[in-house]
This record gives C-alpha cells, sequence and structure tokens, in this order.
C-alpha cells in the first residue's frame, strides 16, 4: 500500500481551504462542497466537514480542541534557509507561531506552526 492522501476532519471549511489554499499555497478546485481536496506533492491532503463525515458514517466522533498534538502534516523544503522563510511567511499571514526553526542533532531545521484549527504544520530540511 501506499499513502494517497491525509485527511483532516475540519470545523470550518470555508476558513481551513482559505488557510490552505491562500496562506500555505496548496492547490484546490473546492466548490463549496463538505469535502475539499488539495495537491501536495505525491500525496493529497483533503478535508471533510465534521458534521457532513458523522451524518455520513451514521457515528459520533471525538475531537481535540485547541492546539493538537495528534498528529502532524510535514512540509519539505529544499534548504536551512527556505525553512526560516518559509515560517516567517506563514506566520505573517495568519498561522500559529508554535516552535521557530531550530536545527536539531539529527541534522534536520525543522519549526511549527498551527493552522486555524489546531493541526500542527512542520516545515524542515535535511539540506543545509
Amino acid at each position: 500500500m501506499k499513502i494517497d492522501a491525509v485527511g483532516l476532519f475540519v470545523n470550518d471549511m470555508e476558513r481551513m481551504v482559505a488557510f490552505y489554499r491562500d496562506v500555505v499555497g496548496l492547490k484546490t478546485n473546492w466548490n463549496g462542497d463538505a469535502d475539499a481536496a488539495f495537491e501536495a506533492g505525491g500525496c493529497r491532503l483533503i478535508m471533510y466537514g465534521r458534521r457532513d463525515f458523522e451524518n455520513m458514517t451514521a457515528q459520533t466522533y471525538g475531537y481535540p480542541k485547541g492546539r493538537n498534538g495528534t498528529m502532524e502534516i510535514a512540509f519539505a523544503l529544499p534548504s536551512y534557509g527556505a525553512v526560516d522563510a518559509e515560517y516567517e511567511r506563514l506566520v505573517s499571514l495568519g498561522a500559529e507561531a508554535v516552535f521557530p526553526p531550530a536545527t536539531m542533532p539529527w541534522g534536520q531545521r525543522t519549526g511549527y506552526v498551527a493552522d486555524p484549527e489546531g493541526n500542527l504544520l512542520e516545515i524542515g530540511s535535511f539540506g543545509g
């Protein structure tokens, strides 16, 4: 098997689509439906409204509130400098600053921001 997509179940589709399209810069052709798909390199990022998903599956789910340490979406950049620039760009456009870029002992430069619903985004590079 190969991972085709990573999905987020969201409260506010319009706000989250706008963030990932306009701030992060992922391409989508979302037209207001209950789900959205974004091109993210070799994988897709998909979103589905929480209420719509619960209605579809006839289930009720528990969701984290606030900043969410359940998972992360990791973005790879070509260089350490690109990590610093992208972190600053995302924060200046409204992403929540979580952890400023730092070079880790294993050689990766990484920083974290959060999207409007608290999901963590890692911005990292192994290239100096």
